[in-house]
């Protein structure tokens, strides 16, 4: 029986990827931050990536960098704290953990997956911080990939687009006054803009089909993207940068 650790698991993208794993035979660890919020057949560990636990495993066939958090907001008006906040969870845990897993992976040249982001090629207006710490783990991806060549570590990373989890329908504190002043407009239009794309985004059982090939295709590939939106931006990118910009504008903000 083959075993992957899972952060993150409790809900979205975490949470369908344990549970497919799970149903397919592999010993899962599911890493949540509260009890009781692991799925069904796998094994629970309290885990915070942020300030992760020593975990003594004999092997692992695979590490799925789930964890994750989305800041959002004008980048003027970020917070210090906040962008730490955002960079903490979503790059320094993800390496935190494959550093803590690397012996394990080692003895059964397993696999590590991370669970990027569209964001990670596409940085959206309001969501920079975000797309900053996502753009930070394809950079990660990129040199761990070389660097654990050698001892059968395959790295690779899954860029969905927009899937319907809980991250992007949360409640999110309003900007300060002075952010609204200026940027209320076109923050209304995005937020609107946004939750009618996450109610028509991709459930997360896709993402969770991509990172099982991931972890057990013979011709493993580097990147995946997932969604029809993802495809699109990705095209998007290749456009000339004030080309791109505009469409940007159009699409998101109304042409504010």
């Amino acid at each position: 029986m083959k075993t992957a650790l899972v952060t993150g698991a409790s809900s979205g993208i975490g949470a369908a990827t344990a549970a497919r794993l799970a149903q397919n035979g592999w010993r899962v660890l599911a890493g949540v931050r509260q009890a009781g919020t692991a799925p069904k057949g796998t094994e629970e560990v309290i885990l915070d990536v942020t300030d992760p636990p020593e975990l003594e495993l004999d092997g692992l066939d695979g590490l799925v960098n789930n964890a994750g958090i989305a800041v959002a907001g004008p980048l003027e008006y970020l917070p210090p704290d906040e962008l730490r906040r955002q960079l903490e969870v979503n790059v320094v845990g993800q390496l935190r953990m494959v550093q803590l897993l690397a012996p394990a992976l080692r003895k059964s040249r397993g696999r590590v997956v991370n669970i990027g982001s569209i964001s990670g090629r596409s940085a959206l207006p309001f969501l920079g911080a975000y797309a900053m710490s996502k753009f930070a783990l394809e950079a990660m991806t990129d040199a761990l990939r070389v660097e654990l060549r050698p001892w059968g570590i395959h790295v690779a990373i899954v860029e969905p687009g927009t899937i319907k989890t809980p991250m992007w329908t949360r409640e999110r504190p309003d900007p300060p006054d002075e952010a609204l002043a200026l940027y209320g407009g076109r923050l209304a239009a995005f937020r609107e803009f946004a939750l009618k794309r996450s109610a028509d985004g991709a459930p997360a059982e896709a993402v969770a089909k991509v990172v099982e090939h991931a972890l057990t295709s013979e011709r493993q590939k580097p990147r995946y993207l997932v969604g029809r939106d993802a495809r699109l931006r990705a095209g998007v990118e290749h456009l000339p940068d004030r080309l791109r910009d505009r469409v940007y504008k159009r699409v998101l903000l109304g042409g504010t």
